[in-house]
């Protein structure tokens, strides 16, 4: 087991080392839709990118949802096979968010030697992802 502090510390070096190993701009928040942004999450028992829809507006959350929906089969046959699709997902602090996302299971950001291989996965989904915003962000974002 793991103190808060020495949890903390390997969060933070996990980080670092991947910045170090895989420098890019990565779009994350800066996507010019609000509410919308892409994101990396490592955890104790998976590692995940997304797509979450965060918007105050639950109209226009399921707006953007709707739109998402309509290009779930582009997404899924050009970019991403295996993203999942959840329209209504509970964070931890209990906000509900929509989420498109891929996970890889097995690995934990506690787990020193599970590293290297959740580092390659996050880079190659992210760009993915990425790459599937940047050619169909107008019709997201319209």
């Amino acid at each position: 087991m793991f103190s808060k502090e020495e949890s903390k510390q390997l969060r933070q070096d996990f980080w670092i080392a991947f910045g170090k190993s895989y420098p890019h701009k990565w779009l994350l928040y800066d996507t010019k839709i609000k509410g919308l942004s892409l994101k990396f999450h490592f955890g104790f028992k998976q590692a995940m990118v997304s797509m979450d829809i965060e918007h105050a507006d639950l109209a226009r959350r399921m707006e953007l949802w709707e739109k998402l929906i309509a290009l779930r089969s582009i997404l899924k046959e050009e970019y991403l096979p295996e993203a999942i699709y959840k329209d209504s997902y509970l964070l931890e602090n209990q906000k509900e968010i929509s989420r498109i996302y891929v996970e890889k299971t097995g690995v934990s950001i506690h787990n020193k030697d599970t590293w290297r291989e959740t580092m390659a996965f996050l880079e190659k989904q992210m760009l993915l992802l990425e790459a599937f915003f940047d050619d169909y962000q107008d019709s997201i974002r319209n």
